[in-house]
């Protein structure tokens, strides 16, 4: 489907025109027509060429003719642990679905204010949607109370929609972790509706294998290098040994002053080769 509509291409030979950036012109100094807009705005989306496009899922995988093919199995390795200067999260960037890779740059930890993280493990974008969601929930609580909201009830926040949804097809698994005025906190959230407080979480496909690690070499006593590097190591380690979980190595320090982010992007092939070096190996045993 096309649109037939002209546009104002003069900035291309006068880049000055709009220097003052695009927040700055009031719409009404475009000199833009009501219709022109309504124009630019497309009337549907073109459908599938099937008989029934919203069932088109459902209906291949019952006819067998494609076996497996929808059977988009999901997968990743996300982790965090308390330690004495704060917490770790740390975090791979591979989205998966079955034997397909679909992206090696996700970043699954998100954001949601200067002292909350969250951490993606599960469908992307039922994670992703959720908590951005609860970013603006925990920012009209600041707006309303006048104060940051503690880890506790943001973490309750988004427990609390997962059980609304119990049930109807949400896939998370979430790790929300920050520093209130109590200290830091991790809390572990899924789609079931569960909620769980604690000192080490790991969620994912390859959650079993950053485990391993994690259990022999975590103390809380450790300094913030060798937390930053247990973090990696695990990360690591599950990629190697989970296909659905691979990328890069994204690690944060969540401490008193907020959240740093400490590593935005350590390769694991990088990883391997650094490892076994250390290991005496050559890398391909």
């Amino acid at each position: 489907m096309a649109f037939a509509f002209s546009m104002d291409m003069s900035f291309v030979n006068d880049p000055g025109k709009f220097a003052k950036g695009r927040f700055d012109v009031d719409e009404d100094d475009l000199g833009l027509d009501p219709s022109d807009l309504q124009a630019c705005e497309p009337t549907g989306f073109a459908m599938a060429p099937v008989a029934n496009p919203f069932t088109y899922c459902l209906d291949l995988k019952k006819s067998g003719e494609a076996p497996g093919m929808l059977d988009f199995k999901k997968g990743t390795t996300t982790l965090g642990f308390r330690f004495k200067e704060g917490i770790i999260i740390a975090v791979d960037s591979r989205a998966s679905m079955g034997t397909f890779i679909g992206s090696q740059t996700v970043r699954k930890v998100i954001e949601i204010n200067e002292y909350l993280l969250g951490t993606m493990a599960g469908g992307a974008a039922d994670c992703s949607f959720w908590e951005r969601h609860l970013a603006r929930l925990c920012r009209l609580y600041e707006l309303r109370n006048k104060d940051r909201i503690s880890v506790a009830a943001a973490s309750k926040l988004l427990v609390n929609i997962f059980y609304q949804y119990r049930g109807q097809g949400l896939s998370c698994g979430t790790m929300v972790a920050g520093w209130d005025k109590t200290g830091p906190h991790l809390y572990h959230v899924n789609d079931s509706g569960d909620r769980h407080e604690g000192n080490v979480f790991s969620v994912g496909s390859g959650s079993t294998y950053a485990y391993g690690v994690l259990d022999s070499g975590y103390s809380y006593d450790m300094n913030l290098q060798d937390a930053i590097e247990l973090g990696k190591r695990s990360i690591y380690h599950a990629t190697h040994r989970d296909g659905a979980s691979g990328g890069v190595v994204r690690v944060y320090h969540v401490h008193a002053n907020g959240w740093t982010k400490i590593e935005e992007g350590k390769d694991v092939d990088e990883l391997h080769w650094q490892y076994a070096k250390e290991k005496g190996l050559v890398g391909d045993e």
